[in-house]
């Protein structure tokens, strides 16, 4: 760790106070979202005028953004930390990233495009939206494993669909490949009432197997993908609330030492006298 002078401490805790005030946190949030309304309107056929008037308004964007940034990393005790926090990281390439000038032909398109990223930011600056995205994506692997048994059912569903069905309609039942497709369209209930009425026409009881199949994706698997998200933000949530339970146990003890040591110096000063 690297030590800072003293006299860098009331500098540095100032910095920290503003970095961590709801006022400033509230500003943020409120740029970021103009930033949002900017990229909307940009999409719009507008008057000369107004879009002179968003190209400067975007120029003060990223130059907040561009303070913000270092405010933050200033006003972080430990500067190598502040790299291995991966939203530090996002938010530090969208803000270099939005500093690409528009007016260059062969960065325009990455320029706009890191402009979009800033709505992201949102994510980095709540910390609810943060805790959901973090939960997500620690639950990715549990969910990928729910993902291949997905893929099974399907993988089995179109075997069977493309063997009995594609006599009746070759375009959705042709192989299997059009045939996953076509359960996707099932699964996700775009007009599936007409294919199984096509089939059922030649198969009268087909109806079972999109019964089935609709029983298994949109209730089993649907339902186990929310549980294991679920299951991960309260290990999150767990995690938080114990974390946030030692801090305050150490800031505890802390307290105490302190008060411990000053009793010691009270006490060697009265044993002198």
């Amino acid at each position: 760790m690297v030590s800072l002078p003293p006299s860098s401490a009331p500098i540095l805790g100032k910095l920290r106070l503003i970095e961590s005030s709801k006022l400033f946190q509230g500003l943020v949030i409120a740029i970021i979202v103009l930033s949002a309304l900017t990229i909307g309107a940009k999409t719009y056929s507008l008057p000369p005028l107004v879009e002179q008037t968003l190209v400067i308004l975007d120029s003060g964007i990223t130059f907040f953004f561009l303070l913000e940034i270092l405010l933050r990393f200033a006003a972080c005790p430990e500067k190598r930390r502040f790299f291995m926090d991966g939203w530090n990281i996002f938010d530090t390439l969208v803000v270099i990233g939005s500093l690409v000038p528009l007016d260059n032909s062969e960065a325009v398109l990455l320029g706009r495009l890191l402009r979009v990223f800033r709505v992201l930011r949102l994510v980095s600056v709540i910390p609810e939206l943060r805790f959901l995205i973090n939960s997500l994506l620690k639950a990715i692997p549990r969910m990928g494993y729910i993902a291949l048994l997905m893929f099974i059912i399907f993988y089995i569903y179109a075997a069977i669909g493309s063997m009995f069905f594609s006599d009746v309609d070759e375009t959705l039942w042709g192989d299997v490949a059009i045939s996953m497709l076509t359960l996707f369209r099932v699964a996700t209930f775009e007009d599936w009432t007409d294919v199984m009425y096509a089939t059922m026409a030649v198969h009268p009881l087909s109806w079972i197997y999109y019964l089935t199949f609709i029983f298994l994706t949109a209730f089993v698997f649907l339902n186990m993908m929310i549980g294991a998200i679920l299951e991960v933000m309260s290990e999150e949530q767990n995690a938080k609330v114990a974390k946030e339970a030692r801090d305050e146990r150490d800031e505890i003890i802390q307290q105490l030492k302190a008060v411990q040591n000053r009793l010691d110096e009270l006490h060697n000063k009265l044993d002198r006298e």
